[in-house]
Order: C-alpha cells, then structure tokens, then sequence
C-alpha cells in the first residue's frame, strides 16, 4: 500500500499555527497535509501541549541546547508521527458502526473510488460471512494521510551564540529546520517554497535520505512548490545534478492563494498548466538523465527507469467542478485546498472568535497587502485580532512590534546587526527619517503608511497555538492570511461537509454567482498590474517599464487561451460560459485601458 493516495486532494500549510497539528486531526482519514516547521518556539509549545494531553511524558527542549532548533522539529514530528500511527491502529481495529471513525473514513472517499464501491457493496451484502472478507479487505486497504512539512526557504537567518559568535552556516535557520525532519521517523516530504537557496540546496544534497539506498527509493522525498515551469525546471534541474529527485511540482497560483503572494510576469495558471501538461515527458525525461549523472558522480547506480513524479495544483479552487477540470483537462495528479479549512475546525487550529470572523467575511475583508516584513505581497484579513492590534498601536503613538522571535530580521538600513522592519525599533527610525524629509504632504502621508502597515508575523501567525489556560495566559492577537477565495465560503462546517463539497456531494458555496477561478485570478492580476504603475508611475525605470509592457502582454495572451479554453467546460452550463466570455472581455477593456508608459514615449515628452 505504500505510495497510495485516499484522496485526490491534499491540505497545504496555513500560516504558522493552523496547520501545525493538521495531520494530527485528519491523517487517519487519508487526508495528507503539511506542517510549517519555521516556528520552533510553537513546536516546542505544541509538543507540551499534545505529551500532556495523551499522558505522555515531556522534558523541553531549551533553546541553549546545541543544535535546539533542530531537536524540537525532530522531537515534535516524532510525537506526531506516533500519534497518528496509534490513530490507524485504532481505526483499523473499530468497527463499521454507523457514525464511527472506520465508516467515515470510507464515507469521504470520492465516489468514484473503487475503495467507496467496495464499502457500498459491503453494506449492501446480505451475506454475514461475505460482510466480514469484505470488511477485512476495506480494513487492510486503510492508509494515512502524509504528514508533510513546509520550508519557506527565504527564511533562513543565520544565527549566532548569545555571546554574539556567529553559529555556523549549518545552524542557519532553514537548514536546521531541514535537518529537524530529516532526523525524524516520518518517511514522508518536505515541501520547498519561496525559490531556490544555495545554502538550504547544498545542505539537503548531503542528506542521504534524500538519496536511493540500492533498489530502494529515498525514505525522505522532495515537493518544489513553484508558480510557473521556468522556476520548475531550473531547481530540479540543480538539484538532479546533485542526485536529488523532485518527487512534485506543486503549482500554485501567483495571487490566488493564501500567505505570501509571488506574482509571476503575468503568466496565469491555465496557460501554467498547459505548458507543464505539454512538457511534462520532456521534464522528467531531462530530470531523469541529470539525476542519472548526478548519483554516478557520487558512485551511486541509478535506477533504471526515472521515479515517479507527480503535479498537483491549488490556488482558489472552489468547486467540484473545477477541481474535476483541473485533474481532467490539465492531467494533474491531485489539487491543494487550504483557506476553505480555516471554516473547519476538526481540521485547523483556529480560535474560535478569528473563525467566526472569517465565517462573516465578505470579498472586500480579503486584500493582498505590503504587511509582511519580507517585502513581498501578502493576503491579509483586515479583520484580524493582530490588524486591530496593529491600528491601536499607531493610535496610541507606538507603531511597531516587539521583536521577539527574530525569524525575519533582515533589515541593515540603521543598523549594524539586523532587524525587522515590522518592529518598533525600525519603524521609530524610519518614521523619523520619512517625516524629516521634506515631501509633499501627500506623499509623505503614503510613506508612513508604507512603513506603518509592517505587522509581526512571527507572533501573530503563531497567535492560534495553545496558550496556557492555567496560568491565566490570553490569546494572542491572530494574524491569518487566506486567500481571496474564501469570501466565497460563509459558515463553519464539519470536515464531512467540506470533503463532500469538494467531491460534489454538498454544496457549501455562499454565492452561486462565483466567477471561474481563473476569472478570479486574471481579475486579481489586473488589479496588481493596475496598482503597481499608479504607484510608481512618475518613477519606473526602463526595467520596470519593460516588466509592465511583459505582464500585460503575458495577460493578454492569457485571455486569448482561457477564451480557447471555454468550450473545454462541458460540465457547465451554456450561461456560465457566457458570463466567462463576457468576464474575459471586460478585463480584456480594463487591461488595455492601463497606461503603461515607454522609453520612446518619455522622451518625446
């Protein structure tokens, strides 16, 4: 059973803390997802909380331990490791009682599973002795969720001894992360995300379980989550060199996701996937040649065939049918949910009042903002605890945080030693430069919002971990970053409910009127587009003018395949595919109505 998948769709991070204990609450369904481990300071929190839970014993892990980063990652996957296998092995020894975990796990699948028509034949058998092989059979055809873990490889700070001597490259921030799952029992992914890092790279091909023992695969396998086949290919390419095989691509949208935003050069995702559906023989088969040379290197005997890889997709899907579409039309293997289970409390850790909040939301609530500290697009919620905290502090005269956890401290611009623009002591300074600089009242009033709307993501992420209830700890303000698409979702459901919608047994939708999900993204690209000439606009350089001229054209000839793409939708009605056209040409108007400036205009002028 090795390798096999329950489900056709997979839950990706969320955040720091809403996904932490994911698998914990829905492995032993088959329902694979994946753990932040950028967070050891909530690791280690939430191995406390779940050892004292289950009666387990629980020593901490200080963080002057050597190598402590790592050994409460390790410690922590282990804890949820032997959790969800005592989990299955409950599972397996219940019975198929109506409303018990076993007959849920079956009642989930997919309709079409050959395992649903095997449980509906079981229940439908007459026949006591033929009812038990049957159950026998479901009962050894159970398998768990992968439990997954996300590496955002930007974050990667290197650290150094409380005496101020710089740790080792080795100690960095991702790559003792990495080296957290690696020592631990899971035999399961690390999902890459955010691009490519030399450092993390050369440090995971030294790994050797990321490399095949014999005729046996690697007990640790890769995921490159990427927004486009370019960045595709040239990380696996780097890594085959090295005899590192990419066992997925995890495409996800550029704007039509949760947390960090990395807007492509206006590629959209059908196009995406067409270019990855046409090349995908031609991506393994190169892969597979350099991965070959790469293990000979090491005098390793690579295989004789290339090991499996498989895509998935995520990134605003909402209905069955687009999620059917995608598996169908693009022949990707899987697809990715992820903000339509922050409704889902058996599935996500979420407080209860950031739920609620998120269950009342409506479309405007949900913006991509200059929040995170990283400098790069963030999906925010302007109803957040952490958003409310952040507005009280700037009336009260004392924008900024408190840098305490210190994983995005980058900033030199006032100091010798890094700090995080989100944090008090920067935003002091770069007030006072901004104010004392002369500008236009307009402009100047911008500038400070621009370093003022900075928010701690470090705490705030992690704002839904366990707090101390004991001890008379509050809850910490709540940072959460969905993704556009979950306006569209309205009410707090059971997991029943959500994996239903998914498969198109309930329908969960809050507006029926809901735009494609590729309309939803070219409209969110439009936006971005629109946005970054009016700010810069009186400054672009001939770069930034080129890069608007390539995104407009990319969204131009995006517009072009999805019209194409239309009559491909036998699954809906001849009026949905009206409004889609009529969609198309309304943001085709917008687009070409978006003045982007030229060299040759500015100098005639």
């Amino acid at each position: 059973m090795e390798g096999m998948k329950a489900h056709t769709f997979h839950i990706p991070v969320l955040g720091l803390a809403f996904s932490v204990d994911t698998p914990i609450r829905v492995a032993r369904f088959g329902i694979s997802s994946v753990i932040s481990i950028v967070d050891d300071i909530l690791i280690e929190r939430m191995r406390k909380h779940y050892s004292n839970l289950y009666g387990q014993p629980y020593t901490a892990i200080s963080d002057r331990e050597e190598d402590s980063r790592a050994k409460r990652i390790t410690a922590y996957l282990n804890l949820v490791h032997q959790t969800v296998q005592r989990q299955m092995a409950e599972l397996k020894a219940s019975t198929f009682e109506s409303g018990g975990e076993l007959a849920k796990y079956f009642e989930m699948l997919a309709d079409h599973s050959p395992l649903k028509s095997l449980y509906r034949r079981m229940n439908r058998t007459g026949s006591d002795e033929e009812r038990l092989r049957l159950q026998e059979e479901l009962r050894s055809s159970v398998v768990a969720g992968s439990i997954d873990v996300n590496i955002m490889t930007k974050l990667d700070k290197v650290n150094s001894r409380r005496n101020g001597e710089e740790l080792p490259p080795e100690q960095s921030d991702a790559v003792a992360a990495l080296r957290g799952f690696v020592r631990s029992d899971l035999q399961s992914a690390v999902v890459l995300s955010a691009g490519m890092n030399p450092r993390l790279y050369g440090y995971l091909s030294k790994c050797t379980e990321f490399l095949p023992d014999g005729t046996h695969p690697p007990t640790k396998k890769i995921i490159l989550k990427v927004s486009d086949y370019r960045s595709a290919i040239i990380q696996g390419k780097y890594l085959a060199k090295r005899g590192i095989w990419i066992s997925e691509f995890r495409i996800e949208s550029g704007l039509n996701c949760g947390g960090h935003a990395f807007p492509t050069e206006g590629l959209l995702l059908g196009p995406i996937l067409e270019e990855f559906k046409a090349k995908r023989s031609e991506l393994v088969r190169e892969l597979y040649g350099l991965y070959c040379a790469g293990l000979r290197d090491r005098g390793m005997t690579p295989p004789h065939t290339p090991l499996p890889v498989t895509v998935t997709v995520q990134g605003g899907i909402g209905t069955a049918r687009e999620d059917a579409f995608l598996r169908e039309n693009f022949a990707v293997d899987g697809t990715g949910w992820g903000s339509p289970f922050l409704l889902v409390p058996e599935a996500t850790r979420v407080d209860d009042e950031t739920r609620q909040r998120l269950a009342k939301a409506a479309a405007g609530d949900f913006y991509i903002s200059g929040a995170s500290p990283l400098g790069v697009p963030f999906n925010n919620f302007r109803n957040s605890s952490s958003e409310e905290q952040r507005l009280r502090r700037i009336a009260d005269g004392r924008p900024g945080s408190p840098c305490t956890k210190k994983y995005l401290i980058a900033n030199t611009e006032f100091t010798e030693k890094p700090i995080c623009t989100a944090s008090r002591q920067y935003q002091a300074l770069k007030l006072a430069q901004v104010q004392s600089s002369g500008l236009p009242e307009e402009d100047l009033q911008k500038r400070v919002a621009e370093v003022v709307e900075k928010t701690c993501l470090c705490e705030d992420l992690a704002g839904a971990g366990p707090v101390d209830a004991e001890s008379g700890e509050e809850r910490p303000p709540v940072a959460v970053c969905p993704g556009p698409n979950l306006a569209y979702f309205s009410r707090i459901v059971s997991l029943q409910d959500m994996v239903g919608h998914i498969y198109g047994r309930v329908q969960l939708l809050s507006n029926r009127d809901r735009s494609n999900m590729f309309i939803n993204e070219l409209r969110l690209y439009v936006e971005y587009l629109r946005n970054h000439i009016a700010v810069k606009l009186e400054t672009l350089s001939a770069k930034e003018q080129s890069y608007a001229r390539t995104f407009r054209a990319n969204l131009l000839a995006g517009i072009e395949y999805y019209r194409s793409m239309i009559p491909r939708l036998v699954e809906e009605t001849g009026e949905y595919r009206e409004m889609m056209r009529g969609e198309l040409l309304e943001l085709e108007e917008q687009l070409l109505g978006i003045f982007v400036p030229s060299p040759e205009l500015q100098e005639t002028v």
